[in-house]
């Protein structure tokens, strides 16, 4: 017998249970479809438990710059067990929070297992078959594990088994330098582990401009991260004191020996096991749901959601798609994807703050432009809480004024420029955001004067 309702919804990430919470508010029936955990990536093995263990990462480092504040402390100690339970209470709560929520929704059906498409408005769950009008994908990515020589006669970490560690490695060799690698690298670093980056590009987290990307460097290094870029050729292979790691690199030495490896390299959405050739959607070459502006795949009726789009890849930018769905099917609205403007953050210490084009991609559109650049050391509450590391950028078009793009990496650049984002969201012309009259002391008051010094 074939269960019906008026959505099916699979996966209970950042989109999937909010929109069930709308669509039941509508007065429509809901089926979500959850095999593992609930929360999706961010909740279990991404945003909160990663930002949790950052900040006990930054309570160590600030520790032990005590005495640079005039607070003296004798000795810093890692209680390692401690940290990691702290980062899955995090998680835990979270996870109950949004199980609990779905299980008592008005209209919501909560099933735990496999989905697996049977056609295009049926879904199979073990014996069970699941039909609707509508059905919307929400199943998220997982870590890439690269087929590199020597990877399969190594134990290897990624993202979501080293959350699992309740030790600090003697020596991490994180295979990747973008953004999840550097969060781990810093983050164990200061935990106490002796740490080597390896990344196969020119440079760190290779989207941003070079001049962040060298900052991005200079702060890693000073805080004793070995970084080794343009390893072209990377193998690995077991070694007495634990992992050999080879790289073929421009500079330093052939060999790195690590008791750990963290692989982050990557992720890849978690399309390839729900039967979607028996529904007719359509993938991209590398596994991503195709979907239209307003999230629909080539099969009326089925939408995608989240990671498993490759329309965004972040915790918000999953939740705005829930919005965009939501709007356009329930509010009578015509929200695009293509109007998103992106903004992100990579969360090292200072972190960076980035929204629209980098400095490159502006230059690339041929426009004449606006540049704006300030040190940190030139942030008087950077220099107040002595964290001047870091650089503010700011790219506008010359001709309509319109802010193209933004970074701030430096103390509290994460937060600092939404000042930017929201300008940049409302299509004010720059010139708006020149002649607020922001607060002092913050970060955010030499957002104006960086706007006001552009070449």
């Amino acid at each position: 017998m074939t269960r019906r309702f008026d959505a099916i919804v699979i996966g209970a990430g950042q989109a999937g249970p909010s929109l069930a919470g709308r669509l039941t508010n509508a007065g429509l029936s809901v089926a979500v479809i959850e095999r593992k955990l609930f929360g999706g990536t961010c909740v279990n093995t991404g945003c909160m438990p990663t930002k949790t263990l950052v900040a006990s990462a930054y309570a160590a480092h600030l520790a032990r710059r005590g005495a640079d504040f005039g607070v003296m402390i004798d000795a810093v100690r890692i209680d390692m067990p401690r940290v990691k339970a702290r980062a899955q209470t995090v998680t835990m709560n979270a996870r109950n929070g949004v199980e609990s929520w779905l299980r008592g929704m008005k209209n919501c059906t909560v099933i735990q297992g496999h989905a697996r498409f049977e056609s295009a408005d049926t879904i199979r769950v073990g014996d069970e078959l699941l039909t609707a009008p509508k059905i919307f994908i929400n199943v998220g990515g997982r870590a890439v594990v690269p087929d590199m020589p020597g990877i399969n006669d190594i134990s290897y970490l990624t993202n979501t088994s080293i959350l699992q560690l309740d030790r600090v490695p003697k020596h991490l060799v994180v295979i990747g330098g973008s953004y999840i690698g550097l969060e781990f690298a810093q983050m164990y670093r200061r935990f106490g582990a002796e740490v080597t980056v390896v990344e196969k590009g020119a440079h760190l987290v290779s989207r941003e401009d070079e001049e962040i990307s060298e900052a991005i460097r200079d702060i890693l290094l000073a805080e004793g991260i070995h970084i080794r870029t343009s390893a072209e050729c990377i193998t690995f292979r077991p070694h007495p004191d634990g992992i050999g790691v080879d790289v073929d690199c421009t500079e330093g030495d052939p060999e790195i020996i690590g008791s750990d490896v963290l692989l982050a390299v990557g992720r890849r959405p978690n399309t390839d096991d729900l039967a979607l050739d028996k529904a007719g959607v359509a993938l991209d070459p590398r596994g991503y749901i195709k979907v239209d502006d307003g999230l629909e795949t080539n099969v009326p009726g089925i939408f995608a959601m989240g990671d498993c789009n490759g329309r965004g890849a972040f915790t918000h930018t999953a939740y705005n798609d829930f919005e965009i769905v939501a709007a356009n099917l329930l509010d009578g609205e015509h929200r695009r994807v293509s109007d998103r403007i992106l903004g992100y953050a990579l969360y090292i210490d200072p972190p960076l703050g980035r929204v629209g084009m980098t400095l490159a991609q502006a230059r690339a559109t041929g426009r004449k432009l606006l540049i704006g650049r300030r040190p940190m050391t030139r942030v008087g509450r950077a220099v107040e809480k002595g964290e001047t590391a870091g650089m503010m950028q700011v790219v506008v078009d010359a001709e309509t004024k319109k802010v193209l793009g933004a970074a701030i990496l430096g103390t509290g650049g994460d937060e600092a420029i939404h000042g930017i984002l929201d300008v940049m969201n409302i299509g004010a012309d720059y010139t708006a955001l020149q002649n607020a009259v922001p607060i002092h002391p913050t970060v955010s008051e030499l957002i104006p004067t960086m706007l006001g010094e552009m070449k």
